[in-house]
């Protein structure tokens, strides 16, 4: 192995241990509870290679969030039916939207730390939420499913408003109370009443 070569191969660790580091405190502890510093030391790191690496605390729990997102963009693309291809679209709706409300469950306090309205994306404030890539492919995949099923309805704003209800701090609140399988219930039932099978 090349220098250049030993080097990436480092940043590449470094930054899976950071990451890591940063989920497993935020099981633990509240994001404004977590330091750069701790991060640091808990991934085996120095806090310049932390800064370096991501900018910011923020800049960190972005990165994080969007590893999460893509994780989720894998399972759509390449995974098993219902949620890969091969189930019928209402199926892989209800699938998508499953997932997203565990995604949203699962990191609370990873968008407690993101601030408001935060779950879908973590844009940063000079990009607008809709452009932001992982909305974009978010948004599109809801998009293109909901037409396929119902070619009448208006499949860009039901997309909007169904990702628009992880945008709510009520909805984020109720979360954080242990309610993500009501809102995953009343996700599913709102898309079966309006694409019956």
């Amino acid at each position: 192995m090349t220098e250049p070569e030993r080097l990436r191969a480092d940043a590449v660790r470094n930054r899976a241990a950071i990451l890591r580091a940063t989920e497993e405190l935020l099981t633990r502890h509240h994001p404004q509870q977590i330091s750069m510093e701790q991060v640091a030391t808990a991934a085996g790191v120095g806090k310049g290679t932390v800064f370096h690496r991501f900018g910011s605390r923020h800049g960190l729990m972005r990165a994080l969030m969007q590893e999460r997102a893509q994780d989720l963009e894998i399972a759509i693309t390449t995974g098993p039916p219902p949620l890969g291809q091969g189930a019928p679209p209402r199926a892989r709706l209800l699938a998508f939207l499953t997932a997203v409300v565990e995604l949203v469950a699962r990191n609370k306090g990873l968008l407690a730390a993101l601030g408001p309205a935060a779950p879908v994306t973590a844009a940063s404030e000079q990009e607008p939420r809709e452009e932001h890539p992982v909305y974009r492919s978010w948004h599109d995949h809801i998009s293109q499913l909901a037409h396929q099923q119902r070619p009448d309805l208006d499949a860009d704003m039901l997309a909007h408003i169904l990702l628009a209800t992880l945008h709510s701090e009520l909805i984020l609140n109720a979360l954080e109370r242990g309610d993500g399988n009501r809102l995953d219930r009343t996700l599913r039932d709102l898309v079966t009443a309006l694409m019956p099978e």
